[in-house]
C-alpha cells in the first residue's frame, strides 16, 4: 500500500470529491459583500470565516457592520416608541416638527417625551403650548434637550411655567445654537422677576421672541432691554398684554427696554398691544424708531392712556419708511392725535395697512385721511367702530377699489346706502367684506345681490352680515340665489342677542345655494329659529360636508346626533 506522502507527490495532494470542487468554484465567484452575510450567520460574534485569503481585513470590516445594523436597529425601535407615543396623544408623526399642543400632558407624559429626543435628530420644531399640568418639572424636559441641538422654533405657550422652569430652561439655551423662535407666552410666571434667567442665555440666531402676557413689570422691562441688547438678529419682538411693563419710565423699566431697540436694527416687527403706553413711553419709544430702518409692522392698539399724546412719537415715524402695518385701534384717538396722524402719513409711503378703528373720532376725519394715504397699495383700513357719517362714509367709497378688508361694522350710516359702497368695488379684489350691525334693508341686500351675479366678490372669503334684523326675507333668499360666491368660507348671518326670528322663508334659497359654495367651512345663523322638518333638511344637506355649523341649542339639538358637522352654542357680543 502506498504511503501518505507518496499519494501526495503522485496526485499532487489529496484528492476533493466532485462537491468540494464545485464548492471551491462558487467561492472564487462571490465577492466579498457576497460572503458577509454567510460570515455573520457562521459566528456568532459576527467576526465572519476568512475565506480565499480575506484575513483580517473581513473581521474588522464584518464588526463595523454589525455595530452599524445594531444601531439603525435601536433607531426603527426609538421610532417606534415615538409613534405609539403620538398617537396615543392623537397627533401625527413627523421627524422634523412635534406638535403637541392641548394635549393635557402631564409630569409623566414629559418625561416620556423627554426620554424619546434622543430618537429624533432632526427635530426642528418642539411645540408643547397650552399643557397647563407641566408648569413646575420642564426640567424634566430641558435635561434632555442636548439630544435636539438643531432646534429652531420652541414653543411653550400657557403651560403654567414659574421661576424655576424659567431658570432651568436658560440654563439649557445653551444646547440649543440654532434656536431662532422661542414664544413662552401667556405664562404669569415669567414675570416678577423670573426673566431675569434668560439674561445673556439667549444668542444672536433668535430672530423672534414673544412674550404676550406674562405679567412682566418695569423690572422685567429692564432685564428684557438687556436681552433684546444681545440680540443683534431680532426681528419680531411681541410683549403684548403687559399693562405693568411702561410703569416707572423716567427710573429705568420701559424706558430702558426702549433704548435697546436701537441694538435691534434687523427688528421687523413690534407689538406693544395693551401695554398701558403712556404719553412719556411714546416719547422714550419715539426716540428708537429712527434707529429701526427694517420695521415693517407697529402695534401700538388697545392702548387707551396714549390719548391725547400721539404727537410725541408721529415725528419719529416718518423714519420708518419701510412700515406697512400700523395698528392704533381702541387708542381713544383724539382729533390732535388723529390730525398729527395724518400729517405724516405721506412720509410712510409703504404703508399697506392702517388700522384706526373702534376710534369714535376717526369717523370725522376719513376724508383728509384718505387723501394722505397711498390708496392704490391700500390693502385694509377698517373703520368699524368709528362713528361714519354721510360724508367720512362716501370718502371711503374712493379707497374700496383697492382694500382686499373692508369693515364698516358698527356704523348706522350704511343703512340704505350700502350700493355706494358696493358700485366702488373691483372684480376679484375684495376678501373680507364685513357689515356686522349696519341697519341693512332688504333694498341692501337686493344690492349685494346683483354684485354677487356680476362676479364682483367671487374672490370674496369671509362675509358678516350679522345683527341686521330689519333685513325682510325676500333680502336674505335674494343672496342665497345669487351665486358668485364659489369662494367664500365663512358667513355670518346671525341675530342680535335676546331677538329670534323663524328662516323658513329663505332656508330652500340657502339649501339650493349650498352646493354652488364648494369653499364654505363656517355658517354661523344665531337664534335663527327652524321647524323640526327643516332641519332634517339642513342635516342631510351638510351630511358630506365639513362645515361648522353655529346655531342656537334649541334649534340644532334634535340633529346633533346624526349630523356630520360640528354645533356649537357661541353667542355673539353685544353693542
Amino acid at each position: 500500500m502506498e504511503s501518505a506522502g507518496q499519494r501526495g507527490r503522485d496526485g499532487g495532494g489529496l484528492r476533493r470529491s466532485p462537491l468540494d470542487l464545485i464548492m471551491n468554484q462558487i467561492r472564487r465567484k462571490r465577492t466579498a459583500s457576497d460572503r458577509k452575510p454567510l460570515g455573520r450567520f457562521l459566528s456568532r460574534d459576527r467576526t465572519g470565516i476568512p475565506e480565499d485569503g480575506e484575513g483580517e481585513g473581513r473581521e474588522e470590516r464584518g464588526v463595523g457592520s454589525g455595530v452599524a445594523e445594531a444601531a439603525e436597529g435601536e433607531r426603527d425601535v426609538g421610532w417606534g416608541r415615538v409613534c405609539v407615543f403620538l398617537q396615543k396623544l392623537g397627533k401625527k408623526t413627523d421627524s422634523r416638527s412635534l406638535s403637541l399642543s392641548h394635549c393635557d400632558l402631564t409630569a409623566t407624559d414629559l418625561l416620556e417625551l423627554a426620554t424619546l429626543l434622543q430618537f429624533l435628530p432632526q427635530l426642528e420644531e418642539l411645540d408643547a403650548s397650552w399643557n397647563e399640568l407641566i408648569g413646575g418639572c420642564l426640567t424634566a424636559l430641558t435635561s434632555h434637550l442636548q439630544q435636539v441641538g438643531g432646534i429652531r422654533a420652541l414653543r411653550l405657550c400657557s403651560c403654567r411655567l414659574n421661576a424655576d422652569d424659567v431658570t432651568a430652561l436658560g440654563e439649557a439655551l445653551g444646547c440649543l445654537p440654532l434656536l431662532e423662535n422661542l414664544d413662552l407666552s401667556w405664562n404669569g410666571g415669567v414675570g416678577g422677576g423670573a426673566l431675569q434667567g434668560l439674561l445673556g442665555k439667549l444668542h444672536p440666531p433668535l430672530r423672534e421672541l414673544h412674550l404676550v402676557a406674562c405679567q412682566l413689570t418695569a423690572a422685567d422691562a429692564t432685564v428684557l432691554g438687556g436681552v433684546v441688547s444681545s440680540l443683534c438678529g431680532l426681528c419680531v419682538l411681541d410683549v403684548s398684554c403687559n399693562p405693568q411693563l411702561t410703569q416707572e419710565v423716567d427710573v429705568g423699566g420701559f424706558r430702558a427696554l426702549a433704548s435697546s431697540l436701537s441694538h435691534a436694527a434687523a427688528l421687523a416687527t413690534l407689538r406693544l398691544q395693551a401695554c398701558g403706553l403712556t404719553t412719556d413711553s411714546l416719547e422714550a419709544l419715539g426716540g428708537s424708531l429712527r434707529c429701526l430702518p427694517s420695521l415693517r409692522e407697529l402695534d401700538l392698539s388697545c392702548n387707551k392712556t396714549l390719548s391725547g399724546g400721539l404727537d410725541r412719537l408721529t415725528p419719529h415715524l416718518a423714519h420708518l419708511t419701510h412700515l406697512e402695518s400700523l395698528d392704533l385701534h381702541l387708542c381713544r384717538l383724539t382729533p390732535t392725535d388723529l390730525e398729527a396722524l395724518i400729517q405724516v402719513i405721506p412720509s410712510l409711503a409703504a404703508m399697506t395697512q392702517l388700522d384706526l378703528s373702534s376710534n369714535k373720532e376717526a369717523g370725522g376725519v376719513v376724508n383728509p385721511l384718505v387723501a394722505a394715504l397711498p390708496l392704490t397699495q391700500m390693502r385694509r383700513l377698517p373703520l368699524n367702530s368709528c362713528g361714519l357719517n354721510h360724508e367720512s362714509f362716501t370718502a371711503l367709497a374712493l379707497a374700496v377699489p383697492f382694500l382686499r378688508c373692508v369693515d364698516v361694522s358698527w356704523s348706522k350710516v350704511v343703512g340704505g346706502r350700502l350700493a355706494l359702497l358696493l358700485d366702488a368695488l373691483q372684480p376679484s379684489v375684495i376678501l373680507e367684506l364685513h357689515l356686522s350691525s349696519c341697519e341693512l334693508t332688504t333694498d341692501d341686500l337686493r344690492h349685494l345681490a346683483a354684485v354677487c351675479r356680476r362676479g364682483c366678490l367671487s374672490s370674496l372669503q369671509t362675509l358678516d352680515v350679522s345683527y341686521n334684523g330689519s333685513v325682510g326675507d325676500d333680502g336674505w333668499s335674494s343672496l342665497f340665489a345669487a351665486g358668485g360666491l364659489s369662494s367664500l368660507q365663512d358667513v355670518d348671518l346671525s341675530l342680535r342677542p335676546l331677538t329670534s326670528a323663524s328662516c323658513s322663508a329663505w332656508l330652500p334659497a340657502l339649501l339650493a345655494a349650498l352646493p354652488r359654495l364648494p369653499a364654505l367651512t363656517r355658517l354661523a345663523a344665531q337664534r335663527w329659529t327652524l321647524g323640526s322638518q327643516e332641519r332634517k333638511q339642513l342635516n342631510h344637506h351638510l351630511r358630506k360636508r365639513s362645515v361648522l355649523l353655529e346655531w342656537d341649542e334649541e334649534a340644532s339639538s334634535s340633529s346633533s346626533s346624526s349630523s356630520s358637522f360640528e354645533a356649537t352654542n357661541q353667542e355673539s357680543p353685544e353693542e
